[in-house]
């Protein structure tokens, strides 16, 4: 080999998005050398996107944190793993035992969904903690669905997806899955599948208020105003009552609530919503007649449907079209995944549950409810800032950065100077673990374990697959779990140097003795001796719909069967779960949760309200799904950060293409290069979400070569949906002049 390292294969489940793609890497000692889809993965089937090969840029990037980082006297240092865990001992357990346990604020980012490790363990730092101030990236694109979910369903998770390969009629609102792969909805390689739904002989129509690549892609594409998603909804839900198009089908026998949304939407005709919406009462009526006309068919909204200001309601009303059109917990319609492990909808007492309450506490300054038991991202800043009992003195970060992530991030970072003390758990120093005095940075995604814990929940088809590590550990590199057993640790008053297998054996035998009772001793024996998330996962795994009883069912799955399958395994198409999915009290699916009916009211005022000459909305792009991706060069080369315009607009406002303009909300003002494309909406303007990395202190090489434009610098962070406390990221009313 001439001195060269051998070359091996290895598979690795993608960390970078939600499709969760299989990929097969080829390996020169700890160098990639080649990323490719894995042809033997059962739910991806060799499909590979462009962000997968910034797996290599990652792995090598010499940005990326490899050691501990404490402030001293305004400057990072490198720290042993020991130094940085004695200072936390030193500085976090004094505010907490002088302050309470809610002066320590808990911030957990997109990646923890996407960490085993993370998920698994964060919520027991939460837990130890024990503080009413915990925020995360929920509430910046996707509380609605889980909210809306939970009320009719039962669980904040019990979302269901379209069964995409066998609907011959999908209709998409606000989303853009050819690009994201699905978003609250698993779906690797959309663009193939939108094409065999086409190919027999099935529609897809689009509304969006930009010509999007999926849209390209549709049947149809219908241009609708930001914010008016709720309009065209009840709009269309009005028809289907009107013209006598309801069939519930077999799920009928439990629905509740058909008359009550009856009468709530008799006064949203589209004759009346079709202004506020930007679409013509009769294509309104005409897409309604589609969807009831359709044998299966299924309507799924995301991104754009809920960071607005009616999120919870439009959430809801994707639904609401879906099972009344009999198109619900069917082949083809909108199902529920079945995930082999850690699913709250697949344990307990099948089809009925305590359900979901929300509101249990209110934030201290604005009130903002309480919702998955967080409160909005958005109120971080006034929970810093303003005195009293309560106030947040110490934050803990995880995987998170709000500073350029969340609305009006300027007023955030001055807070965060304000803390007595911060600590971040991420592989970067960003704009916001800038403002950290201590950062613990995880492995390499090649030298840690990989299950998708929550992706299985929402996966367009069931299936279990893992990942082990492709490469050892780094020496003295803890694993993220580790990391987070010795902070919980810290909180519990076992200092620094708690031995983490113990406290770990502890609190997962007081999890298991909460569910398994008197068989808890077996139950743990069986998946000895294995620890960490690899424990946990093997009890779901065991213990779930399709496991293997801890012995008790030979077939079954365990850990050691879904490791020993190199693509994984498939548990087939979706099937129907109602009744048994239901985790509601009544045991019904609630159409009508009184919470929603009383928000319709609001609706009603807004109908009329004139339209803004100029509104921004924001938009992913394939190869900068989020921020830190910025910074990776095979990435970064192919990200853009322009301010599409419609051709209209421009001429109105002297606006051209590679020019720049000055763009002004009430909240900020932002300077941002031009693209005019007849792909916007007129009225309508677009700016890529997770740009703006010109901000001092950040160590982001790449990223800051190319800053780009923060969207969030023009957004109000105190403008929500006042149902989820979702961020208000689209529709803000703007000015544009143009600049020399």
């Amino acid at each position: 080999m001439n001195g060269q390292a051998r070359e091996t294969v290895a598979h690795r489940i993608c960390p970078f998005c939600e499709a969760c793609c299989g990929l097969e890497l080829t390996m020169a000692g700890d160098k990639i050398t080649k990323v490719r889809g894995h042809a033997a993965d059962v739910f991806s089937g060799g499909y590979v996107c462009p962000k997968a090969v910034g797996l290599k840029d990652l792995h090598e990037d010499p940005d990326r944190l490899r050691q501990p980082l404490i402030k001293r006297d305004g400057r990072f240092v490198e720290a042993t793993w020991e130094e940085a865990f004695a200072e936390i001992e030193r500085r976090l357990p004094r505010i907490l035992q002088t302050h309470g346990k809610d002066a320590c604020g808990i911030v957990l980012g997109n990646p923890v969904a996407h960490k085993i490790g993370l998920l698994l363990y964060a919520a027991r730092l939460a837990r130890a903690v024990s503080t009413q101030n915990l925020f995360s990236a929920s509430t910046l694109d996707q509380m609605p669905k889980h909210l809306s979910s939970g009320l009719m369903f039962g669980d904040w998770l019990s979302i269901p997806v379209p069964d995409i390969e066998r609907t011959d009629f999908l209709l998409v609102l606000g989303a853009n899955p050819v690009v994201s792969n699905g978003s609250l909805w698993t779906v690797p390689n959309f663009r193939d599948k939108a094409k065999a739904l086409r190919a027999r002989g099935g529609k897809m129509i689009v509304v969006d208020p930009r010509r999007t690549d999926t849209a390209k892609a549709a049947d149809q594409h219908v241009f609708i105003r930001p914010g008016g998603d709720v309009f065209f909804l009840l709009g269309m839900a009005h028809t289907l009552f009107e013209e006598k198009l309801i069939k519930l089908g077999r799920v009928g026998q439990y629905v509740t609530g058909v008359d009550e949304v009856r009468a709530a939407v008799q006064e949203f005709s589209p004759e009346r919503v079709a202004a506020r919406c930007g679409i013509a009462a009769g294509t309104i009526r005409d897409l309604a007649r589609q969807l009831a006309a359709a044998k299966h068919a299924a309507v799924y909204g995301r991104v754009g449907t809920c960071t607005q200001e009616y999120g919870t309601l439009c959430s809801w009303l994707v639904d609401v079209l879906n099972i009344l059109t009999g198109n619900f917990d069917e082949p083809g319609g909108a199902m529920f995944p079945k995930a082999p492990a850690l699913a709250v909808n697949t344990l307990g007492k099948p089809g009925h549950g305590r359900g979901v309450v929300t509101g249990r506490r209110k934030s201290r300054v604005s009130g903002a409810a309480e919702v998955f038991g967080e409160f909005p991202i958005g109120c971080i800043a006034e929970e810093v800032e303003t005195p009293g009992e309560g106030q947040i003195k110490a934050l803990i970060t995880v995987g998170s950065n709000p500073v350029l992530s969340a609305p009006n991030g300027a007023r955030l970072s001055t807070a965060l100077e304000k803390l007595d003390f911060m600590i971040s758990l991420d592989i970067y120093l960003n704009e916001t673990t800038r403002h950290a005095d201590v950062i613990l940075p995880g492995p390499s995604p090649l030298e840690d374990s990989h299950y998708d814990v929550a992706f299985s929940q929402l996966s367009y088809r069931n299936h279990a697959r893992y990942s082990s590590p492709v490469l050892p550990r780094t020496a003295g590199q803890p694993d993220e779990w580790e990391t987070l057993a010795r902070l919980t640790g810290i909180v519990m008053g076992r200092g620094a140097k708690v031995d983490i297998d113990q406290l770990d054996d502890e609190l997962t035998k007081e999890d298991v003795q909460r569910m398994a009772g008197p068989m808890a001793g077996a139950v743990l024996k069986a998946v000895a001796p294995r620890r960490g998330p690899e424990r946990l996962l093997d009890l779901g795994l065991r213990a779930g719909p399709y496991g293997d009883q801890f012995g008790l069912k030979s077939s079954g799955l365990n850990l050691d069967k879904v490791m020993a399958a190199e693509g994984g395994i498939d548990l087939g198409p979706l099937s129907p779960r109602v009744p048994e999915v239901l985790r509601t009290p009544s045991g019904k699916i609630e159409l009508a949760p009184p919470m929603l009916l009383a928000d319709l009211k609001r609706a009603a005022a807004d109908m009329n309200k004139p339209a803004a000459e100029l509104v921004i909305i924001g938009r992913r792009q394939l190869h900068s799904n989020n921020s830190w991706m910025h910074n990776l060069p095979v990435l970064a080369k192919s990200g853009s950060c322009t301010a599409l315009v419609n051709p209209s607009d421009a001429q109105r406002l002297g606006l051209n293409s590679g020019g720049k303009a000055r763009i002004t909300s009430n909240k900020g003002s932002v300077e941002a290069e031009i693209e005019v494309s007849d792909d916007m909406m007129p009225g309508v303007v677009s700016l890529p979400h997770g740009w703006g990395h010109n901000l001092p202190g950040a160590r982001l090489t790449v990223a800051a070569s190319h800053p780009g434009t923060n969207l969030n610098a023009l957004l109000d962070e105190n403008q929500r949906d006042p149902l989820s406390g979702d961020q208000v990221l689209s529709g803000m009313p703007i000015q544009m002049t143009p600049l020399e």
